[in-house]
């Protein structure tokens, strides 16, 4: 089909309404409204696009690499043994042997979202592909692909680095379940076909079309970059997502029909529009603030991030001596860390940490902790008989291909002790076990030096299920019990899809619960909860971009009661004991599917005082019965079948 130009006030139509919808269980799409197939035009600009002949997952589509066998990663000289997981690529070798590699596990990965595999791509300095035979690949579930350079421009990649609709019928093409992988740490040069050679309309476009648990990291984009897939077929729904310490030049960021996207400390050339809820926090070019002005993009601006610290990674220097470098803390901070020169921080010998491999017994893996060592997660599906205990200052515990710990008896996953300030979490999945766990994750209060502010605990990109992948029970997720503690980017998500899944089955109260003062969270994704989702009990809290819903599938109002005269539960909990908090560009939306009326009063619950302030809220009724009454408190218009897809926002309160 040829493509046609749409002009901007197109674009932004057919972006609203693209929004409209979400996952449902085994894949089938909540559609609320037609979608327009988008394409790209010379000029950068979405346009009518071609619509391609698809299939269930699993079976041939469009765009899928085919891939022969997985081969076991083998360790270069001077490597350290991360496992048959963790492939570590030269500029030296062939670029055949790279492709076919990767495309292998990308055959594998596209559609595999509940299976146990888990892999790591990591590139040593240098340039990869060219204008001439570009380097172009797809990231599949459980994939982590990474530059070791000290800086993202360390590692050039000619060609695309892409996430694609995943199709499951003709004109059921969605990016709503692209969740688990990453992206960080390496430069792209976009150019090439996007390796689909029978379909122009991903030529020269680097496309990342996700949902949550899916960042972006450290990543210089030149050339056009779409966080939704226009070219497979409608209705193209995506529903992310989080970039940070990125940059983006020679063209626009399409945001298309993203429902809700947080960019935080990066640099932006173009932003093309929103849907719901779109955040920009310390971000050079972001657009300018516009939530609820009539007519305008719904975007939160905050020029400044109030305090961050980019996420650990692993870098090779010059003599392939592998180091994990932690970025140094920042206050009041915008752009990236890099974009000056060096990035502020330290780096770790790879000597000072345990590296462990899902075969190995938490028991070495605490006596290493104990030791003082560091740790590096290599792939797989850790099966744990107990806690994986951080005891020490500073402790850095670093995940690679996103392995996953399942606690066995009741316990949590892991637990960081008072004596541990300044732990440093990143990387993993927490999946609640067979026995209920009071939390897979809990940081308890520190204290003594290196406790305040100047070296706050981070989380970041870690991510907690309740179901989906293997039937478990947790009563909370994420307890934060220390104060100074930066969370960033993290789902908390009882799974509406998937093993274990219902109302008695995958049960659990609340996803974060964050009891220590002067906490810091950046994207807050927390979902489908049987009580609050996210409960804040800490003075002087602040959380910048927040997106919920609420639970799918009570079964009665009446079991689904925050109290007597309160029909429901309020996702976003701020305790009448708080006085001192800020929120900005938070989303609750509500999809009741079992054709009960099923109601919540409010989506918001905060006291009624001067300290705490909420900033660009709202609410959606996405389809089914019921809806939620008010925004925040008593504030903020109802949404019900009336008023679906619509949002009900809130620009400030008190």
């Amino acid at each position: 089909m040829p493509q046609t130009r749409l002009d901007q006030t197109t674009l932004r139509t057919t972006a609203r309404r693209s929004g409209r919808g979400r996952r449902l269980r085994h894949g089938l799409i909540l559609a609320t409204a037609a979608v327009t197939a988008w394409a790209t035009s010379a000029g950068g600009v979405a346009a009518a696009a071609q619509t391609a002949a698809v299939h269930h997952a699993g079976a041939a589509r469009a765009g899928v690499p085919r891939g022969g066998p997985i081969r076991p990663a083998r360790t270069l000289p001077g490597q350290p043994n991360f496992g048959p997981n963790v492939y570590v690529f030269t500029p030296s070798m062939p670029q055949s042997q790279i492709q076919a590699t990767v495309d292998s596990i990308a055959s594998q990965q596209i559609s595999n979202q509940f299976g146990t595999q888990r892999y790591a791509l990591l590139f040593e300095p240098g340039t990869y592909g060219s204008a001439a035979d570009p380097l172009i690949f797809q990231v599949g579930y459980y994939t982590e692909v990474a530059g070791l350079g000290t800086s993202p421009g360390d590692v050039t990649i000619n060609g695309s680095i892409d996430v694609y609709n995943q199709c499951f019928a003709a004109n059921n093409c969605i990016a709503l379940d692209n969740f688990w992988r990453s992206l960080s740490n390496l430069t792209i040069n976009v150019t090439g076909d996007g390796g689909v050679p029978t379909n122009g309309c991903y030529a020269n476009t680097e496309f990342w079309a996700v949902s949550q648990a899916a960042p972006m990291r450290r990543v210089q984009v030149n050339g056009l970059t779409t966080l939704m897939d226009y070219c497979t077929g409608s209705p193209d729904f995506a529903s992310g997502g989080f970039i940070a310490d990125s940059a983006f030049t020679g063209s626009t960021v399409i945001n298309g029909s993203q429902q809700q996207f947080l960019v935080r400390n990066s640099n932006i050339d173009n932003w093309t529009n929103g849907v719901w809820n779109q955040v920009f926090s310390g971000d050079v070019g972001a657009p300018p603030q516009s939530f609820g002005v009539p007519g305008s993009q719904p975007y939160t601006t905050l020029a400044t991030s109030p305090v961050t610290a980019e996420e650990p990674y692993l870098q090779t220097d010059a003599s392939g001596n592998y180091s994990v470098f932690v970025p140094a803390v920042q206050h009041n901070s915008s752009g990236t860390t890099w974009s000056a020169g060096a990035t502020p921080g330290t780096a770790v010998p790879i000597s000072r940490f345990f590296i462990a491999s899902p075969s190995t017994p938490v028991g070495a893996i605490n006596a290493a902790l104990a030791r003082r060592n560091d740790l590096i997660l290599t792939p797989g599906v850790y099966s744990l008989a107990a806690p994986i205990e951080v005891t020490h200052p500073g402790t850095v515990v670093l995940g690679l291909g996103f392995p996953t710990l399942v606690p066995q008896y009741g316990t949590a996953a892991m637990q960081v002790n008072g004596g541990a300030p300044g732990a440093k979490l990143s990387g993993m999945i927490f999946d609640a076990g067979p026995q209920n766990s009071p939390a897979l994750l809990s940081l308890a209060p520190s204290g003594g030096p290196g406790s305040g502010a100047a070296d706050p605990t981070l989380v970041q990109d870690v991510f907690f299920r309740i179901g989906g992948a293997t039937p478990g029970q947790a009563t909370d997720s994420l307890v934060v019990d220390r104060s100074n503690v930066i969370l960033d980017n993290i789902w908390a998500w009882r799974a509406d899809h998937g093993a274990g899944v219902g109302w008695t089955s995958n049960v659990a109260d609340t996803g974060v619960v964050v009891n220590g003062n002067n906490v810091t969270a950046y994207g807050l994704f927390v979902e489908h909860y049987q009580k609050n989702q996210v409960i804040w009990n800490g003075q002087g809290g602040t959380d910048i971009f927040f997106q919920n819903e609420m639970p799918y599938d009570p079964p009665s109002q009446a079991a689904w009661m925050a109290g007597p005269a309160q029909d429901g539960y309020p996702a976003f909990l701020v305790t009448p004991r708080v006085t001192s908090f800020q929120g900005y560009g938070m989303g609750s939306y509500c999809f009741f599917e079992l054709g009960i009326p099923i109601e919540a009063s409010t989506a918001f619950q905060v006291p009624d005082t001067a300290g705490v302030q909420m900033h660009d809220l709202l609410t959606v009724f996405l389809n089914g019965s019921g809806g939620i009454e008010h925004v925040v408190n008593d504030t903020g218009a109802a949404v019900n079948s009336a008023s679906a897809g619509t949002p009900s926002d809130v620009i400030s309160y008190p």
